[in-house]
């Protein structure tokens, strides 16, 4: 079984930027894509950022040039560093580990920009 838990979520003004951590435990494994999706009040999850086994990564186009994600296999980590945040960015995200056969979800961490 793998659990995510992430963290650094928070309040911030319009313009500052958050850095979120996930931390997975468990059975993983280095071929596992990891990346951070997102539910504003209303709305559907939606995908922010994904990196995969290789390095490679995917942004929403929304967020290209202002987040970056990146992983630590060794540690077995995920982070999201946030910059330049507006309103739209509040939303809880939510850490997601998947591969071939498997699927995990974190409990997410409230983010919320203020104008």
């Amino acid at each position: 079984q793998v659990q995510l838990v992430e963290s650094g979520g928070g309040l911030v003004q319009a313009g500052g930027s958050l850095r979120l951590s996930c931390a997975a435990s468990g059975n993983i494994f280095s071929r596992n894509a990891m990346g951070w999706y997102r539910q504003a009040p209303g709305k559907q999850r939606d995908k922010v950022a994904a990196i995969f086994s290789d390095g490679t990564t995917d942004y929403v186009g929304s967020v290209k040039g202002r987040f970056t994600i990146s992983r630590d296999n060794a540690k077995n980590t995920v982070s999201l560093q946030m910059n330049s945040l507006n309103p739209e960015d509040t939303a809880v995200y939510y850490c997601r580990l998947w591969g071939p056969s498997s699927n995990y979800w974190g409990q997410g961490t409230q983010v919320t920009v203020s104008s």
